[in-house]
């Protein structure tokens, strides 16, 4: 598959590449593969270059599919712009396909960035059984990949159902165009992974910042578990997080998020996706991707305190709906964490005031260059998946780790329903960090969530950001599923697509 599994070239780019300011970054060399994967410095960068495709997924196209597909947020029209279609159709849930495929560049970019994981995952596990280095190294390697395969089929698995199964490192083009495997072989080899992972990886408190534990294994698979409706197996693995003492709640909601520079990878945080501030490569820009437009360089500037702001034009993506700021109770201190208004001048849209994601907003240099990390779980999650999987079985105990979450953020017991409670304080709790998408589809509720949401849209487009005047294309919400259709660009290598 085109750019994926024909890497043993790009491997000798991806070697050099680093996960994190504390992962040791090496310069690029010319070895090939058989003779690479020897010492425990080659397995070292071989992981580290695992990681890296990571940083690409989550910086643009990830939050799109997974947050603005959703209810929580929306892009914010710019009537003096072209079009944008791409994240258009997302947002619309109006993607174009043909036969299962479709040409969607933010479909394209998440499915070809997983398997890049996975072939880097693939090459590591297919040779570091037989190195000869030092066995707790090995061990801590070989964890992360098997980790980090699992973390990619099972987002896979989320976003497109049915994908190709690659185990091994591809050689050739017929061993890349495999057939689809089902959801269910994909999910018993994302939990045969998951479960691998486990042993051999060190707790939070022996492993280097910026690498997977142990903790965030359990974590993973227990999120498995949770979609597969695996209740006890939920509950066990969940449980041994908690019972493990290595993390705990940030005492203040807004803690929990990494800075620029500081606060990462805190006691609250289980994984996060490592970026950092400079030239060598390894920032990020997602905070801009979130900002309506047109801002000028004055305006940037406020939001972000750069050196040197740009003005930015387009259309902006992911602003929050009116539908999450509702969800958010009267007290419920994570509102004002996650969310703050600013100024658009030069909009055409009302008084130009418009909501955006405050989590992610930290001072930086310069323009389009940050460092903060993206949270993909923290200790919170855990309490609430582990909620979730005991009140799934009418055992005592979810009520309390709900309360856990819910004393943070300055509310009081929950009312109603236990399961609705848990699965709304999810959606507040979670807001803005790609979970929303696969809760509505992991509970059923995708299709009449989306019907609803797109109906208040094209009733009220005012209210969500579009001018006066202006109205939602004629194809916004025709065509709601549950799955992504598969990129057309690898459908002309692989005939099983």
């Amino acid at each position: 598959m085109k750019k994926i599994f024909y890497f043993i070239a790009a491997m000798l780019g991806f070697l050099a590449s680093g996960c994190d300011e504390e992962l040791t970054i090496f310069p690029e060399d010319s070895l090939s593969v058989p003779t690479f994967f020897k010492t425990e410095e080659d397995f070292t960068q071989a992981i580290n270059g695992t990681y890296v495709p990571l940083r690409n997924i989550n910086n643009a196209s990830k939050p799109y599919l997974a947050e603005m597909h959703s209810d929580n947020t929306y892009y914010a029209r710019n009537t003096a712009f072209g079009a944008t279609d791409n994240q258009e159709d997302i947002a619309d849930h109006s993607i174009p396909s043909d036969g299962g495929i479709t040409a969607n560049s933010h479909v394209y970019n998440v499915y070809v960035g997983y398997y890049e994981v996975i072939a880097r995952a693939n090459q590591i596990l297919a040779t570091i059984d037989e190195a000869d280095i030092d066995a707790a190294v090995k061990a801590n390697v070989k964890g992360q990949a098997l980790f980090l395969r699992a973390y990619s089929y099972f987002d896979l698995a989320q976003f497109f159902g049915s994908v190709p199964m690659h185990l091994e490192p591809v050689v050739d083009r017929e061993g890349a165009a495999l057939p689809l495997a089902s959801e269910d072989e994909l999910y018993a080899q994302i939990i045969e992974d998951a479960k691998a992972a486990i042993p051999l990886l060190p707790l939070k408190s022996q492993q280097q910042p910026g690498r997977v534990t142990s903790g965030a294994a359990q974590t993973l698979l227990g999120n498995v578990y949770v979609v597969r409706k695996q209740w006890g197996e939920a509950e066990t693995v969940l449980q041994a997080v908690v019972d493990s003492e290595e993390y705990m709640l940030m005492p203040n909601y807004e803690d929990a998020f990494s800075g620029n520079s500081d606060n990462k990878n805190n006691m609250e945080s289980v994984f996060e996706i490592q970026y950092r501030e400079g030239a060598d490569g390894l920032n990020g820009s997602f905070l801009y991707n979130f900002l309506p437009r047109p801002l000028t360089a004055d305006e940037v500037g406020s939001i972000t305190g750069t050196s040197n702001p740009q003005p930015l034009n387009g259309e902006g993506n992911n602003i929050p709906t009116p539908d999450i700021i509702e969800a958010y109770e009267d007290g419920d201190l994570r509102e004002d964490a996650s969310i703050m208004y600013i100024t658009a001048s030069e909009s055409f849209w009302e008084n130009g005031v418009y909501p955006i994601i405050k989590k992610y907003v930290e001072p930086h240099a310069l323009n389009g260059n940050h460092g903060m990390n993206w949270p993909v779980y923290r200790y919170s999650e855990v309490l609430l998946l582990l909620a979730e999987a005991l009140e799934e079985q009418n055992k005592s105990g979810a009520d309390t780790y709900l309360k856990m979450v819910r004393d943070r953020a300055g509310l009081g017991d929950y009312s109603g329903d236990l399961g609705e409670a848990i699965f709304n304080e999810r959606r507040v709790e979670l807001a803005f960090e790609n979970k929303r998408w696969f809760d509505l589809v992991r509970t059923g509720r995708a299709i009449d969530v989306i019907t609803a949401h797109g109906n208040k849209i094209k009733a009220n487009p005012i209210d969500y950001y579009y001018p006066v005047g202006a109205e939602p294309r004629g194809n916004a919400f025709t065509n709601i599923t549950e799955r992504y259709a598969l990129p057309a660009a690898e459908s002309s290598l692989n005939p099983n697509f």
